[in-house]
């Protein structure tokens, strides 16, 4: 780098630095000199931090994108004091329901904060196992929206229809998978910083824990003394879910490795934001711009993942479960989820018309869009009719398809694996979305345990993970 671009570089830094500047009210400058502050200590002095490098996960959540917006105002607030400043490594995990306005709204934020050209700053993706450059543009990936579709819907059927388990499981499974990959990569970080609260944080351990457990995952007592054992045993639990729920059919993937890098330091920030009400702040809303995906996935709260899609998903369980219309089903749904969005300031306009003709096509786009599937692949998962010896197979039928009622000795026998026509394999293949290998894995299977009994545990359970860490990024 040549002499004069450095030196503008550097006014365009002292710039942004000013601009942020500008945004922050008393709070908020007091909450960046105490994370200035940390990172020093952590770095070992003013004289180490040069040579420091802190990883934050970023999923384009309001909590994340401040957070980001925080540490890069500390980044720049060393270097005008100091002759280096600390490292950044910003990593997203791209999952099924991360929507095209998500990546948007996370590549804004990097271009606000001028982080794509600066030396000192890694912006990472990390999609199907694999860590990428972050590039906003960038196709997602067929083989990982495949295998995604696949974890959902075996996920979806082994827990009889559960509507939780099969959106958000797949997701938080993945996190120890990312969080090694993110922190090893060329030659690792010192440290993770984070402004979620613990008690999120505990919440998802809780969860991943008792996903574990309900496959028969074998749960060592305690926590790991680090962090990189965290994240290696959350990979564990990842691990041996899926080759229970794949039985012989489970393909291992390649595990990244902790082992040679330095232990990670935790640098949490969520206390610093407590007196900071995000959503008012001009930091987040007019300098970052930031702006709510009313489509996209939102993961601390299970129960309201994707509103609108939780919404079709109800709406169907109550029309081929229950016997009721569909718009009862999404009305229930919607009595809930009300003050939730209204909490995450989402259009509540959205989810009112999702009982209309025009919302159920929405909604039922989004799923094909986010998973591959359509209604009848929906209500089969719902039903989940081929687990255990298909023990629901002829309610499904008869409530489903009742022209295939006559089949029902021959479908079970497609299912055992015997001598079967062909038009019935396929039949079973397109009504599930699932290859015959796998319906006749599930055909063997007990149900697992789902996310309803699974979140009163974990609630229960959380309660004494509180300082186990703090991570999830969201």
């Amino acid at each position: 780098m040549s002499t004069i671009h450095e030196q503008a570089m550097s006014y365009v830094y002292q710039q942004v630095l000013q601009r942020l500047n500008g945004h922050f009210n008393r709070a908020e400058r007091t909450a960046l000199q105490l994370l200035i502050q940390r990172i020093v200590v952590a770095a070992g002095g003013m004289e180490q931090v040069g040579d420091y490098k802190v990883l934050i996960a970023h999923g384009g959540g309001e909590t994340s994108s401040y957070a980001l917006a925080m540490l890069r105002a500390a980044q720049l607030s060393i270097a005008g004091r100091a002759p280096r400043t600390f490292h950044l490594r910003v990593a997203t995990l791209r999952h099924a329901g991360m929507t095209e306005g998500r990546l948007e709204t996370v590549n804004r934020g990097y271009s606000r904060l001028f982080l794509h050209d600066d030396p000192r700053v890694e912006l990472l993706m990390v999609e199907n196992q694999e860590v990428q450059p972050f590039n906003h543009l960038r196709p997602a990936s067929a083989v990982g929206r495949e295998i995604s579709q696949r974890n959902r819907l075996m996920m979806g059927h082994l827990t009889s229809g559960d509507c939780r388990a099969m959106l958000c499981n797949d997701t938080y499974l993945a996190l120890g998978d990312f969080y090694q990959r993110a922190s090893t990569w060329h030659g690792g970080v010192h440290a993770l910083v984070s402004g979620d609260s613990p008690r999120k944080q505990s919440h998802l351990l809780a969860w991943l824990k008792k996903t574990a457990q309900g496959a028969g995952v074998p749960i060592s007592k305690g926590w790991p003394p680090s962090l990189n054992g965290l994240f290696a045993r959350m990979e564990e639990w990842s691990a041996g879910y899926y080759r229970d729920v794949y039985g012989e059919h489970y393909v291992a993937h390649d595990n990244p490795s902790s082992a040679g890098h330095r232990n990670l330091a935790y640098i949490g920030i969520a206390d610093l934001l407590g007196d900071i009400d995000l959503r008012a702040s001009s930091l987040l809303c007019e300098f970052m711009d930031y702006a709510p995906d009313p489509l996209g996935f939102h993961f601390s709260h299970p129960s309201f993942s994707n509103p609108l899609l939780m919404a079709h998903l109800r709406g169907l369980q109550a029309q081929s479960l229950r016997e009721l219309d569909y718009e009862e089903g999404v009305e229930g749904f919607i009595q809930q989820a009300v003050p939730y969005m209204r909490r995450l300031q989402l259009s509540e306009e959205l989810l009112a018309e999702a009982s209309t003709r025009e919302g159920r096509m929405l909604s039922s786009t989004s799923a094909s869009q986010f998973f591959g599937l359509d209604e009848t692949q929906l209500t089969c998962l719902l039903f989940s009719p081929f687990i255990h010896h298909g023990e629901r197979l002829e309610g499904y039928l008869r409530q489903c398809h009742p022209g295939m009622l006559v089949a029902l000795p021959e479908l079970h026998k497609v299912l055992q694996g015997k001598p079967s026509a062909e038009m019935l394999q396929q039949w079973a293949m397109d009504t599930s979305g699932l290859p015959m290998p796998l319906l006749q894995h599930l055909y063997r299977k007990r149900p697992l345990a789902g996310a309803n009994g699974m979140l009163r545990t974990a609630r229960a359970t959380a309660r004494n993970t509180a300082q186990a860490f703090q991570l999830s990024g969201r």
